[in-house]
């Protein structure tokens, strides 16, 4: 993996690149009948006055992140990656993930019973990634991370969450499952990405009130990020690339904190 040398105007933390006639795994929720490509992703995030990308294993591909691994080559400046691994994944194979420029993996556990994370195959795996400086990303709803969360962390790994931790209503701190994940913030090294708020069945006014509670709980901005989840999978005809960026700037009012999410935090996360 080469450290990007081009100035970072912005970095656009979440986005997903596909074919349709790639090999889909058998358990999907979801195939796309439609390309993705990484030259449209840079096309339209260059055009929003972004510099800087990063590519999230779909699901629906599984652990065959070939098609995202020769984006990013080709993309080396520009471009990092999250992928998607079995916990037995060989050491090699990790080592050729890295020099591509993935700096993590993904669990999307989504409508998924949760794997037992404290078994030695996940925790030899936790600990590779902990030496590597990778991060583990987790989509999974808010109403239960307070479980996941610690077993993770205690690896020594950074954790990003997605799309504000997907609540179905917003987050209420009456809410007992809810507060302990919000109490897990202040001193756990766990990313917030402040991404697709239709994911959430949320409005403008309800992702101002998320992103103020998020904000208390940690006590700072520093570990808040944006991704416009392009192409918007399953929304594609509800949303597209400049709402995204419409939503983002009218929740981050105050330039130095919008300086912070989109250039300065994703810098350090992703390792631009």
């Amino acid at each position: 993996m080469s450290y990007s040398s081009l100035p970072i105007t912005g970095i656009d933390t979440h986005a997903h690149i596909f074919r349709s006639d790639l090999p889909l795994t058998q358990n999907r929720r979801y195939a796309p009948e439609y390309n993705a490509l990484d030259t449209e992703f840079i096309e339209l995030f260059e055009r929003h006055h972004f510099s800087h990308g990063v590519l999230i294993q779909p699901s629906f591909l599984g652990s065959d992140n070939h098609f995202m691994v020769e984006a990013l080559k080709a993309n080396s400046e520009k471009l990092r990656g999250i992928a998607v691994v079995e916990p037995s994944i060989s050491d090699s194979e990790l080592d050729e993930l890295a020099d591509a420029g993935v700096v993590g993996i993904r669990l999307n556990l989504i409508k998924k019973t949760l794997a037992e994370y404290t078994t030695p195959v996940w925790r030899a795996l936790f600990g590779k990634l902990e030496k590597k400086g990778w991060q583990v990303e987790i989509q999974r709803e808010i109403d239960d991370l307070h479980q996941v969360l610690p077993i993770i962390l205690d690896s020594g790994v950074d954790v990003v969450i997605d799309h504000f931790a997907r609540p179905t209503h917003g987050i209420h701190v009456d809410n007992p499952n809810h507060l302990a994940f919000l109490q897990l913030l202040e001193h756990a090294p766990i990313w917030m990405k402040l991404s697709a708020t239709y994911r959430a069945n949320a409005t403008l006014e309800q992702a101002k009130e998320m992103l103020s509670l998020l904000r208390k709980a940690y006590g700072h901005s520093e570990r808040f990020l944006w991704g416009s989840d392009w192409p918007h999978t399953q929304f594609e005809t509800r949303t597209q690339y400049s709402d995204q960026v419409d939503i983002v700037n009218a929740l981050l009012s105050d330039p130095d904190e919008r300086r912070k999410v989109l250039i300065e935090n994703p810098t350090r996360c992703f390792k631009f």
